[in-house]
């Protein structure tokens, strides 16, 4: 028998919040979003095979058509003015220009990840392995992606991206994070790379890192302040062991070596072993 769930249909609308509802149909669909940045990994990484550039140049087209509506949607779900979409428009056509010329130069970055994975891991017997299998590349892939468009002051579409990358490897690195050369995450399970984290160049972390932040202060509403410092400094050549704990705006110096199951809430000179 044909059941009536209109009321708890009413309830549902009633309980969500009716400014976000309003402006529901912008938001980016997160399968196409998804969908979209493996194609682009898979240029990235070559997998495509094609030694055809007019042939990736098309492909690069249609990637820059899909890539500018999801921005667009993503700036009009958090737009509060409401007024100019010619403008966001425009805005997100010149991002996603600029994103897929940044594209080679993502490809450099990613070219020392996979050098440092190999040189990093002894059981690696090549960059292609590390390239296919290693989670870490493929969680530092999707960021280093998702952290130019936040950069460019795009936020739901890198969410997204990092998110997925997450769900995949277990590994959590915000777009926001700024991460150097020859970054390497082995094994990678569990670790956390906060917002604000600055990390130098040929950093190494273990599985079960978490940079992250202490307490946050809260305002006049006892709402948390957002915008400011949170996270930890790494700086070149450390070395981070699993399962230590590094928390708040600290500073780790340059070729510091950070022990197992560490807790660590102050800054560490350069130079430094921490057992």
């Amino acid at each position: 028998m044909k059941q009536d769930f209109t009321p708890i249909a009413q309830q549902l609308q009633k309980t969500f919040n009716k400014a976000f509802y309003d402006r529901a149909h912008f938001i980016p669909i997160a399968k196409e979003v998804v969908d979209l940045f493996e194609g682009f990994r898979a240029l990235l990484s070559q997998y495509t095979l094609c030694p055809n550039a007019a042939v990736q140049a098309e492909i690069l087209q249609t990637y820059y058509t899909q890539l500018q509506e999801h921005i667009f949607r993503s700036f009009c779900l958090l737009c509060q003015e409401k007024a100019d979409c010619t403008h966001c428009r425009q805005k997100a056509q010149d991002i996603a220009a600029a994103f897929i010329r940044a594209l080679p130069d993502i490809q450099k970055l990613l070219m020392t990840d996979l050098r440092a994975a190999y040189q990093g891991d002894p059981a690696a017997v090549s960059e292609i392995e590390t390239l296919l299998c290693y989670p870490g590349i493929q969680a530092i892939t999707f960021q280093r992606m998702a952290h130019f468009l936040y950069q460019q002051g795009v936020r739901i579409v890198p969410r997204i991206i990092t998110e997925y990358a997450h769900s995949m490897t277990g590994i959590d690195i915000h777009p926001g994070a700024e991460i150097g050369r020859g970054f390497f995450i082995d094994h990678g399970t569990g670790v956390v790379i906060g917002e604000t984290c600055v990390i130098g160049e040929n950093v190494k972390l273990y599985q079960g890192v978490t940079l992250g932040a202490k307490s946050f202060p809260l305002d006049e509403n006892g709402h948390p302040v957002k915008g400011i410092k949170r996270h930890p400094n790494l700086q070149d050549d450390v070395i981070i062991y699993a399962e230590t704990t590094i928390l708040g705006p600290v500073t780790i110096g340059k070729a510091s070596v950070i022990g197992a199951n560490k807790w660590i809430t102050q800054d560490i000179p350069p130079f430094s072993k921490v057992h």
